[in-house]
């Protein structure tokens, strides 16, 4: 097991850290909590077994985090810090079906899908973690509306399309499969959700209806 840092200065947990020790550190916490989030699930996860696995004292772990709920979103925090940018197949047909498709390889994967379903387990039991993965795939969510920005910009979808809604919509199926009724996922499935987007689109469905050229809302009666 790795040698115990105690005493370690890191800066608060929630900002972006300089290289070096402190984001060695971090990274090793992460992946602790991570890892223990797969094994173990949220409700066994301590903080003891992330000071074991990650290396650093618990006495550091309860003073620069606070708590496990702090562990647990910082976690979140530090994976949203990546790299990843939203497909660009040159359509907005073949975005939002590369969209889809990543959602399904990513839970189809028992190895990839455990750590982000955990975190799903845990938004239910813990407030903090619950916001923490709201402001991960808000975050998350804002860098898939490029899609919808170059259909725009190629006449593709009508103006005032609203891009959050349509990256939200193309995945919305699919998690309810599998974390409301705990259905099988395909790429058929994957296929079939874009597919009933891009038609909303086109239809003008993602418009608000304030907006010039949205659909008026129905009459009641």
């Amino acid at each position: 097991m790795n040698k115990s840092i105690e005493g370690d200065q890191l800066p608060p947990p929630g900002s972006r850290r300089p290289g070096g020790r402190t984001a060695r550190t971090r990274a090793a916490v992460r992946d602790a909590v991570l890892t223990g989030l797969a094994e173990h699930g949220y409700p066994a996860l301590t903080v003891e077994y992330v000071a074991e696995h990650s290396g650093v004292h618990k006495t550091t772990l309860y003073r620069r985090w606070g708590s496990l709920e702090g562990l647990v979103a910082d976690a979140l925090d530090l994976a949203g810090e990546d790299t990843w940018t939203a497909p660009d197949t040159g359509s907005l047909s073949g975005d939002l079906r590369a969209l889809a498709r990543e959602v399904v390889d990513s839970f189809s994967d028992p190895a990839l899908s455990a750590a982000p379903t955990a975190f799903v387990g845990a938004a239910f039991q813990s407030e903090r973690a619950a916001e923490a993965l709201r402001a991960f795939y808000t975050e998350r969510f804002s860098r898939c509306e490029a899609v919808v920005a170059r259909a725009l910009a190629r006449g593709e979808a009508p103006e005032g399309t609203d891009a959050g809604a349509v990256v939200r919509a193309v995945s919305a199926p699919l998690f309810l499969r599998l974390f409301v009724t705990r259905e099988p996922l395909d790429t058929e499935l994957a296929d079939q959700s874009a597919r009933a987007t891009l038609a909303a689109v086109a239809a003008g469905v993602f418009v608000p209806p304030a907006h010039p050229g949205g659909s008026a809302e129905p009459d009641e009666g």
